[in-house]
């Protein structure tokens, strides 16, 4: 690594946004920490090196509080201020609530919401301090729809919404920026590791992660509150989302998420 250039930690970077991410860090001039548990981080590293960042990666299971202080400890031990953070790692769980193992949905809680509360306890401080950093928290247009076959998932990201949009707000004279982007339905891992492949919303046609990454990198840089990233479409879909009630969100979501829906599609 090169101590003169800024460090970013990214997590979920062995693929999808996350991977994104942290090319389009490294093709800003930073150094980067990256976090994921699979295998795929050293692979997904290597092509972000040939970038020309300095890259540290740090496998862990950020579910368990000790993954989330392995990874902080790892950023203490740069000996160096981090300049930015995306804290991106999330996973879904589809299905319906009553026939899912809870221990599924639990896991969704403990990395979409509890990892993302601990991580940025354990960062924000020292930015606050410098009175300078960037806190990008990955949420999604799902955070502004009631989820039928995905409840726990959307309240995940509805949370990580509110969260943001609150340390925003207390954060707002200390130099310290923090920027929630949400993306839609966008082509990663996540619709297979959910369960959701025989869905419409697994079936769909999906937005480029490289665009996704690019537009959350620029509305990071940029300081903005918030960024609906990916396509036209995403896009469109957010604005009409804040209109139309509840009920008809989920009566919509419900026709999309239905196990087996997909079917034929």
């Amino acid at each position: 690594m090169n101590e003169t250039r800024p460090l970013a930690v990214v997590t979920g970077a062995s693929s999808g946004i996350g991977f994104e991410l942290a090319k389009q860090f490294a093709e800003n001039g930073f150094d980067l920490v990256l976090a994921a548990e699979d295998l795929g981080l050293g692979i997904a590293a290597d092509e972000v090196r040939a970038h020309g960042a300095g890259v540290h990666t740090v496998r862990t299971d950020l579910t368990a509080p000790d993954g989330v202080e392995r990874l902080l400890d790892a950023v203490a031990a740069t000996g160096r201020p981090v300049a930015a953070a995306a804290l991106n790692a999330g996973v879904g769980q589809g299905g319906a609530f009553l026939d899912t193992e809870l221990a599924g949905e639990l896991r969704v809680i403990d990395l979409n919401i509890t990892s993302t509360v601990r991580l940025a306890k354990g960062l924000l401080p020292d930015m606050v301090a410098r009175g300078e950093g960037r806190l990008l928290f990955m949420s999604s247009v799902a955070a502004t729809v009631p989820g039928p076959f995905q409840a726990v998932y959307n309240a995940s990201k509805s949370f990580v919404q509110s969260f943001a949009q609150a340390l925003r707000n207390e954060l707002e004279d200390t130099g310290v920026t923090v920027t929630s982007v949400m993306p839609g339905v966008t082509e990663t891992r996540f619709f297979h590791r959910a369960g959701l492949q025989d869905t419409r919303i697994g079936r769909q046609k999906k937005d480029d992660p490289e665009q996704v990454a690019r537009q959350g990198f620029e509305a990071l840089m940029a300081g903005r509150r918030k960024a609906v990233a990916g396509s036209a479409k995403t896009k469109a879909q957010a604005v009409v989302s804040r209109v139309v009630p509840d009920s008809v969100k989920a009566a919509a979501h419900r026709k999309a998420a239905e196990p087996g829906s997909g079917e034929g599609k």
